[in-house]
């Protein structure tokens, strides 16, 4: 059964509901928060979204805000085109940098970083395509401090991710961001269950 692309009214529970399993579900997804997590260099981390990370997410947000019904449709435009549909993959990309002043120095000098970020499948690079909803780089230079990537695979890079030993690295080639991580093959593993 292929993995569910996207998340109606009818998958979401009442917040009464929710309220009552809200601390089971928060354990609960720890462990797939962890398991989709990659650290790039001393600031980004990669945060793998799917189904059930955005299906969390977005009750979590009715919960916190209650919004009541009227919330819900918001939630799920903004969460839904970040579930990966098939033949991609689909990250949250958070540069965190605790001290504010050093945070903006940092993030003045990676204008530009969301169109850098790369997925290397033994040597065959998938380049990040971001979200458009808005422009992460300020007019004035300053990026983001969250962005959200799709990584668009085709068939032949999917199925190379997914074949053993595969050697799969993350990264930027920005000029002011070169870093990259190795992926581990446990999430590699994990990953590769998002391709339809």
């Amino acid at each position: 059964m292929p993995n569910p692309s996207e998340i109606t009214r009818a998958d979401i529970m009442s917040i009464e509901d929710y309220a009552k399993e809200r601390a089971e579900r928060r354990k609960a997804m720890m462990p797939v928060k962890r398991e989709r997590r990659i650290e790039v260099g001393p600031h980004a981390t990669f945060y793998f979204e799917s189904y059930d990370t955005m299906w969390h997410q977005i009750h979590e947000m009715l919960y916190i805000e209650k919004g009541g019904d009227e919330q819900i449709e918001d939630e799920l435009t903004a969460y839904n085109p970040l579930i990966p549909k098939g033949k991609e993959l689909v990250a949250t990309v958070m540069f965190e940098i605790d001290d504010p002043i050093r945070r903006k120095n940092v993030l003045y000098k990676l204008a530009g970083i969301e169109e850098t970020a790369f997925i290397d499948i033994d040597g065959d690079r998938v380049m990040s395509d971001p979200e458009h909803d808005i422009d992460r780089t300020s007019e004035d230079g300053k990026s983001s401090s969250v962005h959200f990537l799709h990584f668009p695979f085709t068939d032949e890079q999917i199925a190379a991710f997914k074949k053993p030993g595969a050697k799969v690295m993350i990264g930027f080639s920005h000029e002011n961001y070169q870093h990259l991580a190795v992926v581990s093959d446990a999430m590699i593993a994990r990953l590769g269950g998002d391709f339809a």
